[in-house]
């Protein structure tokens, strides 16, 4: 067997359990890397900031003698061809991304190397199964969520990895500084607020699976829209940055089910394949991404950024429920999904803003951004997207209030307690917090305004 160093290129695998592409490196010395290329530079201020932190766990989980990540500023292929001139490198190894600007930048890279004479290899640790591999009984894809859900329900799901024994060279290559990429820079003053609120690092990714399976899966069904309770699993923030594998939830998951667990792991199970169905639409419809994927939608009248998107931004549009999540957001790098669906019923339905404004801010201020299931979710809510919630269907943020936040624990924390002071220390100092908001329309007009641009569209 050569010992020739393989390269392993780290992009949302941060860990060490059930990394496939790292356990390949069992045997040969490793060479971690980072590489900050466009793909990176372009992620908005939170993923930006979380992929940093992502970065600064996983050294100090490594705690190897000698182990440590290599950091590298550039063009992907340009600077693994460099690494493997400077180490001797004969192997370049990394798990799988779906995204089209991702799978393209990935197969070019492949063929370049083995071109060169250097194996290339990529593995799947990012998804239960890989979008090829689902098909409907005529072949093609599948574009309604039920009908994928039953058909993986009872696939074979791999065993989880363990821990690969590793080995590094004796001398590492020469890395730039963590500190002088500056991720968390366009966060300014926020960055502290947020950080308390961050689930960082593959044991406590762990410890949250743990304690989530041991008291509160049972319930996750009944409670999980609950505002002011912690009644989710909270794992979509490590799972976005690969502390915690899909395999490792899924069969967490189905040995709750099996148990005490019930209906509440069942429900759990599913909103894991929720993740996977986006990505089977982004592999297959990559236009998802970008365009409305209903092209009849393409004559809606959306209204376009202006003083109704920015007040909606920052909380200020005189809906208590909508302003409330919307400062979660901006604390925490998360929202509620319950809030999500609001916020984003909201501004695309009441506001009827397009949705591809909400898209972009959430990929700005999430800590837990994940491309598929952030452009799947706003299509699905704005009635553009598969599968989506029919246009009429528009929640009203009052009788949703009155019903998941009965007591309105949830908005007067972030509206006037806490999470409002929290909110203030964040925001830029130049933005002044406007009070007593009046609500830019009402939600009967808002709503039945919405109603007669679908009912002109469909006609």
């Amino acid at each position: 067997m050569s010992m020739a160093p393989i390269i392993y290129w780290m992009r949302r695998d941060f860990r060490l359990a059930d990394n496939p592409a790292l356990t390949a490196c069992q045997g040969r010395p490793v060479i971690p890397v980072v590489i900050r290329d466009g793909s990176v530079t372009a992620l908005g201020a939170a993923p930006a900031f979380r992929l940093g932190r992502a970065l600064e766990e996983f050294c100090k989980t490594l705690g190897q003698p000698g182990g440590s990540v290599i950091l590298r500023t550039g063009d992907a292929l340009e600077v693994l061809e460099a690494l493997i001139a400077e180490t001797g490198a004969t192997k370049v190894v990394w798990n799988r991304l779906y995204d089209p600007h991702a799978r393209d930048r990935d197969s070019k890279i492949k063929a370049a190397l083995r071109d060169r004479g250097i194996e290339a290899e990529s593995f799947n640790a990012h998804l239960l199964f890989e979008p090829w591999t689902v098909e409907t009984g005529t072949g093609g894809f599948y574009r309604v969520y039920t009908p994928f859900w039953k058909a993986v329900r009872d696939r074979d799901v791999p065993a989880p990895l363990p821990v690969p024994k590793l080995t590094f060279p004796d001398r590492m290559p020469a890395s730039e500084s963590l500190r002088d990429w500056a991720l968390s820079a366009p966060m300014h003053r926020g960055a502290a607020i947020v950080e308390k609120h961050l689930l960082l690092g593959e044991q406590a990714a762990q410890d949250r699976l743990a304690e989530f399976m041991d008291r509160r899966v049972a319930s996750y069904r009944d409670d999980r829209d609950f505002l002011a309770l912690d009644a989710t699993s909270g794992l979509s923030e490590p799972l976005t940055y690969g502390e915690i594998s899909p395999r490792q939830c899924w069969h967490a998951g189905w040995r709750a089910m099996e148990g005490a667990g019930g209906k509440g792991a069942e429900h759990f199970l599913k909103e894991l394949v929720w993740r996977e169905f986006a990505y089977h639409l982004v592999f297959h419809s990559s236009e998802i991404l970008t365009g409305n994927w209903r092209p009849e939608w393409n004559d809606f009248p959306w209204q376009g950024d202006g003083e109704a998107a920015e007040r909606w931004r920052y909380g200020e549009t005189g809906v208590e429920i909508v302003d409330a999540a919307m400062r979660e957001l901006y604390v925490t790098g998360r929202m509620h999904n319950r809030a999500r669906m609001l916020v984003a019923s909201y501004l695309t339905k009441h506001l009827m803003v397009d949705w591809r404004i909400g898209r972009d801010w959430f990929a700005e201020t999430l800590v837990d951004w994940d491309p598929a299931s952030n452009a799947m979710g706003w299509q699905w809510v704005a009635g553009s997207g598969p599968d989506a919630a029919p246009f009429f269907r528009i929640f009203n943020p009052d009788t949703q209030a009155e019903k998941f936040d009965r007591k309105a624990v949830y908005r007067t924390h972030w509206l006037h307690g806490a999470g409002a002071k929290d909110f203030a220390a964040a925001i830029p100092k130049s933005r002044r917090i406007r009070k007593g908001c009046t609500p830019m329309v009402s939600l009967p007009e808002g709503r039945e305004r919405a109603l007669d641009a679908y009912k002109a569209l469909k006609s």
